[in-house]
C-alpha cells in the first residue's frame, strides 16, 4: 500500500529561519515551488518534496533521522555552490565504495542546511 516518499517536512522557530530555509533550497539548491500558504512551503526535490513550516516549535534534537540525501549528477557542483553560499561542507566530497553484496560505489558529500539538518549529496557511481 505504500507507494514511494511524498515528502520530508522541516520547521523553522523564526520567520528569519523560514527565509533563509527558502533561500537555501529555491536559490542555491535550485529546488521549485509546488505551492504555499500562509504557515508553509512545498519544495519538489524531483522524486519527492520539502515542506518548510514557519511556525514551527520545540527544542531541535537529532533524533531518529540522520540526514537527508538528495541524487545528483554533480556532487562536486553542490557542495561548491553550498560552500560559496556560506554554508559548512563537513565532509568534502569524495569515493565511496559500500562493501555489500553487490559491491555499491558512489561518490558524495555531506553539507549542514540552514536549520542545521545534514545534508548528503549522492552520486551512484
Amino acid at each position: 500500500m505504500i507507494k514511494g516518499l511524498h515528502h520530508i517536512s522541516l520547521k523553522c522557530g523564526t520567520k528569519e529561519e523560514f527565509e533563509k530555509a527558502k533561500d537555501f533550497y529555491l536559490n542555491i539548491l535550485g529546488f521549485k515551488v509546488v505551492r504555499e500558504w500562509p504557515e508553509g512551503i512545498m519544495i519538489d526535490f524531483g522524486n519527492g518534496q520539502l515542506e518548510i513550516f514557519n511556525k514551527g516549535e520545540g527544542i531541535k534534537t537529532k533524533g531518529a533521522l540522520r540526514h537527508i540525501a538528495f541524487a545528483t549528477d554533480d556532487v562536486d557542483e553542490m557542495a561548491k555552490k553550498v560552500k560559496d553560499a556560506g554554508y559548512e561542507v563537513f565532509i568534502e566530497p569524495k569515493e565511496i565504495t559500500m562493501r555489500s553484496e553487490p559491491e555499491f560505489h558512489a561518490r558524495m558529500s555531506f553539507c549542514f542546511g540552514p536549520l542545521g539538518e545534514e545534508i548528503e549529496f549522492f552520486m551512484e557511481r
